[in-house]
């Protein structure tokens, strides 16, 4: 298992062996009550860390509004200005995002580490191919793992330099295969905390198959410490997302796990409408269960007779069982109430 170093990040330890979902507002900077209420819907949903793009000074007024209204820590995402990192580092940010090819000096760099080390202000090292510095490109020939790699370790000496350690580490690409390399080569040797995402990732459907590919395989790994699934659709779909990731990996406790089958030809109930519905119907449910929707007797309480609660389809009807024992025949129009009402008993 991977050594981690811990790292606070408000209420919240990084390298504890929790996996914090981390999620991104993006609501234009400019719109403060926008982003505030984007921020608590993120909350509701399960979001444990929050991001903020800070791009001017105006916008800096949303870290001690975001603070003000969310109990989960807030991060500021700065390029170009070191200036905007000073200033939310003063108005009490739990962390800061910052790329360091883009931020200039290393003077500049310093003056960062020592706001937030005063502070006690994690930085984020936000290493991806469009920042990689010019020598680092040409000695690896373009946008490789080892040069993603090569440059996190050079900033991370560099803030080490300045006496600073409180420090998170990401390595993100739109290539699968690169930044899953990328993590591992830096796992090796690398004590900080990892933030895993795969950048630019896509739509909601393409975005969470590479994510699930790449966040997934690291996770199993034991690399990884916050993830974030960067979709180009609403962020509480982010949120969503993760969850069912760390669920499939059994690393988030308390939640059901549905099975369902394929359907064929013996299925003569509606099933795929049906397993969506439960689906929505258990995305609050806080019990460690396995509940099975299953198209008809050959995959029902046969194969399915591990399951906590289940339906197995009939003609126009379904059976309900527990641990494989069938409990009662339900018509198909009852068959979610009744499903959904047995589990509550559970």
């Amino acid at each position: 298992m991977r050594q981690v170093k811990k790292v606070r990040v408000g209420n919240c330890t990084l390298g504890d062996g929790h996996i914090y979902i981390q999620s991104m507002l993006n609501v234009p900077a400019n719109d403060i009550a926008g982003n505030v209420r984007q921020a608590k819907e993120l909350e509701a949903a399960g979001c444990e860390i929050v991001r903020v793009s800070v791009p001017d000074e105006a916008a800096v007024a949303l870290i001690p509004a975001l603070k003000r209204a969310v109990k989960i820590p807030v991060v500021a995402d700065i390029h170009f200005d070191y200036r905007l990192a000073l200033r939310c580092a003063a108005e009490g940010v739990d962390k800061i995002r910052i790329n360091p090819g883009n931020i200039g000096s290393d003077e500049r760099v310093k003056a960062v580490a020592d706001a937030c080390k005063k502070r006690h202000i994690p930085i984020r090292i936000g290493v991806n191919g469009g920042s990689l510095e010019k020598d680092i490109l040409a000695r690896h020939g373009g946008v490789t793992p080892e040069a993603l790699v090569e440059s996190a370790n050079y900033h991370i000496g560099l803030l080490e330099r300045f006496d600073f350690r409180d420090i998170v580490i990401s390595l993100k690409s739109s290539n699968v295969a690169l930044m899953t390399k990328a993590y591992r080569l830096l796992a090796k040797d690398c004590e900080y905390p990892l933030h895993l995402g795969v950048t630019e990732a896509g739509t909601e459907r393409m975005g969470l198959v590479k994510s699930a590919v790449g966040i997934g395989s690291l996770l199993l790994s034991g690399i990884g410490d916050t993830i974030r699934v960067s979709l180009t659709a609403d962020p509480i779909r982010e949120i969503a997302a993760a969850q069912d990731i760390l669920h499939s990996l059994d690393l988030l406790p308390n939640r059901p796990q549905i099975v369902s089958c394929p359907t064929c030809g013996r299925t003569k109930i509606d099933l795929i409408p049906l397993a969506s519905k439960v689906e929505e119907g258990l995305r609050g449910c806080r019990k460690p269960i396995k509940v099975a929707v299953m198209g008809c007797v050959v995959n029902g309480p046969g194969e399915a007779r591990d399951a906590d609660i289940g339906i197995a389809g009939g003609d126009g009807c379904a059976v309900l069982f527990r641990k494989g024992e069938i409990i009662r025949k339900v018509p198909e129009d009852q068959i979610l109430p009744a499903l959904l009402t047995e589990i509550a008993k559970l």
